[in-house]
């Protein structure tokens, strides 16, 4: 077994898929992934959290992106004793998944010895999820405005809006792949025009702290409304949110988390509380914080590593 100094990768969740940012804007948030590794004989991992039901051998996501990384290098994956903390909750549009990839592949990277800069990593990431909006948020921080053509990933990071953000997340799970499967093989040029449009116009209200533009930037037409019969509350909350104290509302990734930028969080979080209750499904209502740093690695003590219990440290 290959010896390292004991480590510690801590990476923020995301929201993606920002109104008409489809698969192109994303936006890290603070609740985290936690990876703590030790060298061990052999491979042995330890979940706290979300995900506890996850593979806990070579089928775990974080393994397999680890694996094909020392791979692609020619080495073998090392063994270790691998704690993992997760604040993510799984399948709600939060990026849980791009959490795990990121925090898989800066692992390996450091294993390595750093044969990839950020861009790279980035590069190597956006291959596993197919788009660079969860995974470059999760890696940069802040707001990734990313655009891949299956080769190249082309991005700018901005800081993140000074907006509080409210999210409900039902109980109810919705994975992407589900998700994916409602949305039409075409679009009419006029609906593809506008939310072009909008897109472009959500952008300059980021660059520009421009919030009461928010109402309006945020509207899609590429995968909400197709949506809207998988998430509860979604349709409502499109239509009635702003006038609730929300400055814009969106689908987080594929759903069925609901997210939206405010400057009066108590009273919005008030109206999803009723929105849920009404109708009668079951939800988490609160308020999240947008962060402008990404992932960090963190070298660390085996007397700090060794406990499995704790918040996430250093961040």
């Amino acid at each position: 077994m290959k010896e390292f100094q004991p480590f510690r990768v801590v990476i923020p969740a995301s929201s993606a898929n920002l109104g008409p940012g489809f698969d192109s804007i994303g936006l890290a948030l603070n609740r985290y992934l936690q990876l703590t590794f030790l060298p061990h004989e052999q491979l042995k991992i330890q979940v706290k959290g979300f995900g506890e039901t996850l593979p806990i051998d070579e089928n775990n996501l974080i393994i397999r992106v680890m694996k094909k990384a020392f791979d692609e290098h020619g080495q073998s994956l090392p063994t270790f004793h691998l704690s993992i903390e997760n604040e993510i909750p799984l399948a709600r549009g939060l990026g849980s998944s791009a959490a795990a990839i990121v925090g898989g592949l800066v692992a390996a990277n450091h294993l390595l010895g750093n044969p990839w800069n950020q861009e790279q990593i980035l590069h190597q990431a956006t291959k596993w999820e197919d788009h660079p909006d969860n995974v470059g948020a999760s890696l940069y921080g802040g707001v990734m405005i990313g655009s891949w053509d299956g080769h190249h990933v082309k991005f700018v990071q901005i800081e993140p809006p000074e907006l509080d953000v409210v999210v409900a997340i039902p109980d109810a799970t919705l994975f992407t792949k589900q998700a994916r499967q409602v949305l039409p093989e075409f679009y009419r040029r006029n609906d593809a025009v506008l939310v072009s449009s909008r897109a472009n116009l959500l952008t300059a209200a980021l660059l520009t702290k421009r919030w009461e533009l928010l109402s309006v930037a945020m509207e899609d037409y590429f995968h909400q409304p197709y949506r809207e019969s998988l998430v509860p509350g979604l349709s409502e909350a499109l239509m009635t949110a702003s006038q609730e104290g929300a400055l814009g509302v969106a689908l987080s990734g594929a759903g069925p988390t609901i997210l939206a930028f405010t400057q009066e969080k108590e009273r919005l979080i008030a109206y999803f509380e009723s929105l849920f209750s009404r109708l009668e499904v079951s939800a988490v209502v609160e308020s999240l914080q947008t962060v402008a740093e990404g992932v960090k690695l963190q070298l660390t003590e085996v007397e700090e590593c060794s406990t499995f219990g704790g918040k996430v440290l250093g961040v």
